[in-house]
């Protein structure tokens, strides 16, 4: 792997030191420094999303983003995982995706545990009908309570049956649905401020519209898929599009890890 922004030695690595070597295997320790969430204020919080997308837009392919990925996203994918307090994911993709719970992984273990974080992060499934099935490992024996962020409106029968599953209901919103923004406010207010999103793209235009995303991990997939898959953010488009900044571009074997934070 190497890195192409911002510029430092390891930019433009000497190959006299195989320990400078630009096409060596980054470790987890460097991915996570590369990737570390900003100083954030005593109240502060910051919402990043991960995706991946091909060459030509694709965000999926035969409904899955497994097809377009690759080990060292896969690699990036775990170490943005291991960063944040809850991932936040929309119930289509724990559907599609056969969502597990977070699992506590030793490599990460000291970091977290100086960052005053538990052992793994919570999942949090965005959902206005809680169309789950509430028998599956994710809401029956995670590390860490499952959450269920909802509305004030959603259907009282399945908020029931998904507190009896073990899951942790949040409210936020006053209609079936959540709303984006409040929703990262309500986890927030419950300490889980090192926030990550991994879709899917209706939940992350939810996000963009709401002005809620602080940051985009992009992974651009050297790969062409052409049909009619999604972009990685869905739903309607925002009045002026949202301009971000480039905080870092890494490379490997073709694709692009790249992050762009607000500006």
């Amino acid at each position: 792997m190497r890195r192409l922004f911002p510029v430092t030695d390891q930019t433009s690595a000497s190959p006299l030191d195989p320990a400078d070597r630009a096409d060596r295997e980054w470790s987890l320790d460097e991915l996570a420094e590369a990737y570390a969430y900003p100083e954030l204020a005593a109240d502060g919080h910051w919402l990043r999303a991960n995706m991946v997308s091909t060459l030509d837009g694709a965000a999926q392919h035969d409904g899955r983003s497994q097809p377009i990925s690759g080990e060292t996203d896969m690699r990036i994918f775990g170490t943005l995982r291991a960063l944040a307090d809850v991932v936040v994911v929309g119930a289509e993709t724990v559907r599609q995706e056969g969502y597990r719970p977070a699992r506590a992984r030793e490599a990460f273990a000291a970091r977290r545990a100086a960052s005053g974080q538990g052992p793994a992060p919570a999942i949090a499934v965005v959902t206005a009908s809680l169309d789950l099935d509430f028998s599956l490992p994710l809401f029956t024996s995670p590390l860490v309570p499952t959450l269920v962020v909802t509305g004030a409106a959603a259907p009282a029968d399945r908020v029931a049956e998904a507190v009896g599953a073990g899951a942790e209901v949040v409210v936020a919103g006053e209609g079936a649905g959540a709303d984006p923004a409040r929703a990262v406010r309500e986890l927030a207010a419950r300490g889980l401020r090192r926030q990550l999103t991994e879709g899917g793209p209706r939940l992350l235009g939810q996000f963009v519209a709401a002005d809620a995303l602080d940051e985009l991990c992009l992974t651009i997939s050297p790969m062409l898929a052409a049909g009619g898959a999604q972009r990685i953010a869905g739903g309607p488009s925002v009045t002026v599009p949202h301009r971000l900044a480039p905080a870092c571009v890494l490379e490997e074997a073709g694709f692009l890890f790249t992050s762009y934070r607000r500006i």
